[in-house]
């Protein structure tokens, strides 16, 4: 084995190729807009307004198994769909964020007050509508 095995003269064949004009670039839905807060305004409001309705259930703490329902529906329910209509969010994207906010307005205990709340309204933009109200 002093010398290395030889290669078969092979001749060359030509292969056909054929060129395809590019493919128009395919537009992909985002699940949101790109800018702006992932929560709309009006969904952090109500979240706000139910919430606040935690300082009177908090003295009766009989009633918070109607309260805590209550209070998760009536935060889920227009939370989706303003954010399904309003922000064009997805149904998964928009189910999402309304079952996060239901759950917070249905503790029973008021959150906006907590800094978990205050960030949450931060995160919304919140602030920037209501400074507008204000004449900020």
């Amino acid at each position: 084995m002093s010398e290395p095995p030889k290669i078969r003269d092979v001749s060359a064949q030509e292969a056909l190729v054929e060129v395809l004009p590019p493919e128009p670039p395919r537009m992909i839905p985002l699940a949101a807009p790109a800018e702006g807060p992932p929560i709309h305004a009006l969904s952090a409001l109500i979240l706000v307004a139910v919430d606040s309705l935690w300082a009177v259930f908090d003295w009766a703490p009989p009633i918070w198994p109607v309260a805590i329902p209550f209070c998760f529906l009536a935060v889920f329910i227009p939370a989706f769909l303003i954010q399904k209509n309003l922000r064009k969010d997805s149904n998964g994207r928009a189910l999402t964020f309304a079952t996060i906010l239901a759950v917070l307005a249905a503790i029973p205990t008021p959150v906006t007050g907590t800094p978990i709340g205050l960030g949450l309204l931060a995160w919304t933009g919140l602030g920037k509508l209501l400074g507008k109200g204000f004449g900020k």
